[in-house]
């Protein structure tokens, strides 16, 4: 976790006062979690909060996984693009001028969405997730802001009951 160095000290007993969980960060920035009487649960959701931190979630956000029913989601662009270039290329487009496109995908989703490295990481309910990762999908794949968008705002609507 390349951004381990960004917890201090009263952050990190923070986070393990919430998750009830021991946590070391190493030199070479790896998390040690180990669960209070070897609660993997504890384990589990603090993996994701720090998971979640590491793909470029301010800690606050990151906190909303200690919440039953908030789960976390994270593609990694380099499993489906061969080179930087096209991974820029696509950040861009799940970003959008300004950050306009991110902001409109979150606004309709209720989801919270990173891109941070080589990932696009979301946190929010299964359907907030659905909702938003639709329109994330079709522009990884080439598809217009418009399509990607229509698809959204039709998923958010049929989850409502409208």
């Amino acid at each position: 976790m390349a951004r381990a160095k960004l917890l201090d000290k009263k952050t990190l007993e923070e986070l393990m006062k919430k998750l009830h969980c021991k946590i070391e960060i190493k030199e070479e920035n790896e998390a040690v979690i180990e669960g209070k009487e070897g609660n993997a649960y504890a384990e589990y959701i603090a993996y994701n909060v720090l998971s979640a931190f590491g793909r470029g979630f301010p800690i606050e956000k990151a906190y909303k996984l200690l919440s039953d029913g908030i789960f976390f989601k994270s593609i990694d662009l380099k499993d489906m693009f061969k080179s930087k270039k096209q991974i820029r290329r696509v950040k861009a487009r799940v970003i959008g001028k300004g950050g306009k496109a991110k902001n409109y995908i979150q606004a309709v989703s209720g989801a919270d969405i990173a891109v941070y490295g080589n990932t696009i990481s979301g946190i929010g309910t299964v359907e907030q997730l659905r909702i938003a990762y639709s329109a994330i999908d079709i522009l990884l794949s080439g598809g217009t802001h418009k399509k990607a968008y229509r698809v959204m705002e039709k998923e958010r609507s049929e989850s409502e009951g409208v």
